[in-house]
């Protein structure tokens, strides 16, 4: 593993693992959704796919901003929009709208990332 010295000042949001990882949610989550039935389209489905997009949108808008304060709180409402897309999640799965192990792991793993890109920012930035 390369330590923190040789790694690369991230200069735009895209750059960013935890960015990467967001917009891939946000494909897997639509696939995902594209399967719910078409009674769904202006509730669930909608809902999940907004929230799911707000994921990644406040990571880019969070890159942005020069004040720890301001970055972590915009990754803040971010890991805020994960769990809502947690919720919709077991919400799906408990209509029976598909099998949803495998987003779930992955809703787990980008809220870990998440947290500690929250985490590095309130260590690091001034």
């Amino acid at each position: 593993m390369e330590n923190r010295t040789e790694r690369q000042i991230a200069k735009f949001f895209q750059d960013l693992i935890v960015s990467q990882k967001a917009h891939l949610l946000v494909s897997a989550i639509y696939r995902f959704a594209d399967g719910f039935p078409r009674k769904e389209i202006y509730g669930l489905t909608s809902q999940f796919r907004h929230a799911a997009f707000s994921i990644p949108a406040n990571i880019a808008e969070g890159f942005t901003k020069r004040s720890r304060s301001d970055k972590a709180g915009f990754m803040k409402i971010a890991q805020g929009s994960l769990a809502e897309c947690r919720n919709y999640l077991i919400s799906a799965s408990d209509l029976g709208y598909g099998d949803s192990q495998k987003l779930m792991v992955q809703l787990d793993e980008d809220g870990k990332l998440l947290a500690k890109y929250h985490d590095l920012i309130m260590a690091l930035v001034k």
